[in-house]
């Protein structure tokens, strides 16, 4: 395999975790293990197939000739187009060096560093899920950018149940991690899937897979929640995770992929995070621009 297979790649502010508010470029490839289609709805329904709200896009789908017209949904994954394989015929193809040559026309002076007047613009490989068999391609990706045009902070966003190829691991411990490098540059923001997502726990929280992240890179968790039964469960999955040694920070991010559904969360969630001491993190993405394609 020589070309990635991705959905989307823009520019915008990077609206969740920590590095909320830094400008970053978003690669988001195509694919993921999971489906995440009870998001939003009762973790009790019985849903068979695509979330009903994908289902009816899938079904009108001659109605949307481009990805940009594909509909927003207010549960299920809002993501979709990116993990449900009726949408593939929207997502593109392309080589390191395409992708390098597409990324840096999106940012200003198509160059990675702005100093001496800002922060580095920041590269996120999202998805879908990122660390799927593409990832073998990512070190021949990042050491473009790196050695050729001066990327120097890189945010992996998974779902965490995916390990790191030997080769990639390798790739980027020697990157960020050996000799006294700088290892917050390198960060790996991982949003397991609990059950109210529709996703099993022992496919979804996977604390070996966390530990070999946090070994090489700043690693956080940030889940979504909207419930009470969805904090029990996080208190859970956290007990676990650090039972391995994972020491990184936990956000709790309120679910809502449209603006209406997310702002009935927002408070709930926030004090949801001050009771346990966790981190809250918001979606700036819909704050913002009402999480439309490419932001």
């Amino acid at each position: 395999m020589e070309k990635i297979h991705y959905t989307e790649t823009f520019y915008s502010l990077q609206g969740e975790g920590r590095w909320a508010g830094v400008p970053s470029v978003f690669f988001r490839t195509y694919g993921c293990n999971f489906r995440c289609k009870k998001f939003g709805r009762d973790r009790n329904e019985v849903i068979e197939g695509a979330n009903p709200e994908v289902a009816e896009v899938i079904q009108n789908i001659k109605l949307y000739p481009k990805f940009e017209d594909l509909p927003l949904v207010k549960t299920g994954c809002d993501s979709y187009a990116s993990i449900y394989p009726e949408f593939k015929h929207f997502s593109e193809v392309g080589t390191p060096e395409e992708i390098t040559e597409r990324i840096l026309k999106l940012i200003p002076n198509n160059k990675w560093s702005m100093d001496p007047v800002s922060d580095d613009i920041h590269l996120v490989i999202t998805g879908g899920e990122p660390l799927l068999a593409y990832q073998q391609l990512y070190p021949q990706l990042i050491e473009l950018n790196r050695r050729e045009h001066g990327l120097k902070n890189l945010t992996f966003e998974t779902n965490g149940s995916q390990e790191l190829y030997p080769e990639v691991y390798e790739y980027l411990h020697q990157e960020f991690t050996r000799f006294g490098r700088d290892r917050d540059r390198l960060t790996f923001s991982v949003s397991p899937k609990l059950p109210g997502s529709g996703e099993k726990w022992d496919n979804a929280i996977r604390p070996d897979i966390i530990k070999s992240f946090d070994d090489i890179g700043m690693t956080y968790l940030k889940f979504v929640v909207s419930t009470e039964q969805d904090l029990v469960d996080v208190d859970r999955a956290v007990a676990e995770y650090r039972e391995v040694g994972f020491t990184g920070p936990v956000y709790l991010m309120p679910v809502g992929g449209v603006a209406d559904v997310y702002n009935l969360n927002t408070q709930q969630v926030a004090n949801m995070a001050m009771q346990r001491g966790y981190r809250y993190s918001p979606r700036l993405q819909v704050d913002l621009w009402r999480n439309a394609w490419g932001t």
